[in-house]
């Protein structure tokens, strides 16, 4: 009986939409409409629709993949599944890289905004001081297990959803009309070169405030129904994440016009301007809960993912998913704790950088992954099937490939170093037969299943034809 109140609870459907709003909506939204902006003007509502649909493309082909594998690591696991233990393994390692790189670019993001106000943070001891009490903190929480994480996940995405509603129906009000001219800037409008030019340079950055829906799935196994409630969590979470977003921006350059490409604090400086100081203050209010969400986020999949890493496959030494009694993965907060930490010491637009290429690099493995079970038919979907057949995965692919040539050679070259230390490592770590063929066996019953299913399948079709 004791054992029975011992198993913590896993997370429902709404913690997980939640959660997938606090990874969705940080910084990026807040910061980045003054970018997008300055390189379209109101065109850049068409863009971010754009934008979106081919986000939403890739987030299926993770709804599709979420669908038939119940186990944590998202991407790496995929990728396991389909290309072999190498593959998943360099993956994982990736994926983890792109949890501490987001953890650490929100964590500076903060302690930036909060230099802005209070001059003390630009005492580099203070600033030091303050990233490692907000690593520290988010540690300390994820100690606790699910318990903590579910009530501070909620109120957070709940607050950064609240205020971006006020900022959105308070706003309304105040807009004029005139600034919504011109709809394209002059410069996109003197050939066919610049105007690509412009929406490339607004898809890079509107590709940005999309990017954390891939750490949905990475905790699959702490929630309930993960087959059916993952697949669901991401579609709800990019459907509504993409009316916050356009309704947002459209409000803020009928507040601001052209001055809205010139403001460091966009959102803030637009509601500013049509009721005063106070409007200033909420947005920057909101813009601290929503990166806190974002980093308390990252703070809880990353531990997680290399836990899974280290006990569902022995990737990694078996200690490093260790967990406490409150089936926290400690081993594994700590040393995302320690890596973000020396993260922290790079300037924001760098880690930015390195988040997006991180998450490109899963995204690409995650697609080919989908387009092969597809072609194979190995492992049966369970609540999700993605329509088309190949039709979404290869144009998810086609604009990833397109993506990854945006990244310059400072940032490529850092995720090669990533990929070849990883590799190096990947020969000094002990494998774990056992392990691997029970993995053989779990993959020869998915394959059973998904016999069993066609035979099904066509018996039900024959009895039919009988029928008729």
């Amino acid at each position: 009986m004791d054992n029975k109140k011992s198993v913590p609870k896993k997370l429902s459907f709404i913690s997980i939409y939640f959660l997938g709003i606090n990874a969705v909506i940080g910084s990026g939204t807040f910061l980045l409409p003054s970018t997008i902006y300055h390189y379209m003007n109101l065109a850049a509502i068409g863009v971010l629709l754009c934008t979106a649909v081919t986000v939403s493309m890739i987030a299926l082909c993770y709804a599709d993949l979420s669908s038939r594998f119940t186990g944590s690591g998202a991407a790496w696991l995929y990728s396991y599944n389909a290309f072999g233990r190498f593959s998943g393994y360099e993956l994982g390692i990736f994926t983890w890289f792109l949890g501490c790189t987001t953890l650490s670019a929100e964590v500076v993001a903060m302690l930036t905004i909060l230099r802005s106000f209070l001059p003390i943070f630009k005492n580099p001891v203070v600033y030091g001081a303050g990233v490692v009490v907000l690593i520290l903190l988010f540690s300390i929480i994820n100690f606790f297990g699910r318990s903590w994480v579910k009530a501070v996940n909620n109120i957070s995405a709940a607050a950064k959803i609240i205020t971006l509603i006020v900022f959105i129906v308070v706003g309304a009000f105040f807009i004029k009309i005139q600034h919504y001219t011109p709809i394209i800037p002059k410069a996109a409008l003197t050939g066919v070169g610049p105007f690509f030019k412009h929406f490339g340079a607004a898809f890079t950055p509107i590709f940005y405030l999309f990017t954390g829906f891939s750490f949905i799935p990475i905790a699959a196994k702490q929630m309930k129904n993960p087959e059916k409630n993952v697949p669901r969590g991401l579609i709800a979470v990019m459907t509504s994440v993409t009316i916050l977003d356009c309704l947002m921006l459209l409000v803020a350059i009928g507040l601001s016009g052209d001055k809205l490409g010139g403001y460091t604090d966009p959102l803030a400086s637009a509601l500013k301007t049509g009721v005063g100081q106070w409007g200033f203050a909420l947005m920057i209010v909101g813009m601290l809960i929503s990166i806190f969400g974002v980093a308390f986020s990252a703070s809880f999949n990353t531990p997680s993912l290399i836990a899974s890493l280290a006990t569902e496959h022995s990737m990694l030494p078996k200690w490093i998913g260790k967990k406490n009694k409150h089936d926290a993965p400690w081993v594994g907060i700590i040393l995302t704790g320690i890596l973000s930490l020396a993260l922290c010491t790079q300037d924001y637009l760098f880690l930015v950088n390195c988040t997006v290429l991180a998450s490109f690099v899963q995204y690409v493995p995650s697609i080919l992954a989908v387009i092969k079970f597809k072609h194979t038919n190995e492992y049966p979907t369970h609540g999700f099937s993605l329509p088309g057949k190949y039709t979404i995965p290869i144009i998810a692919l086609l604009i990833s490939c397109y993506m990854v040539t945006n990244f310059n050679a400072k940032t490529l070259l850092l995720g090669a170093v990533v990929a070849v230390i990883a590799a190096g490592c990947y020969f000094f770590i002990d494998k774990d037969k056992g392990e691997e063929k029970r993995h053989e066996a779990y993959l020869a019953s998915l394959r059973n299943d998904a016999n069993d299913f066609g035979k099904d399948v066509a018996d039900l079709g024959t009895d039919i034809s009988k029928k008729i």
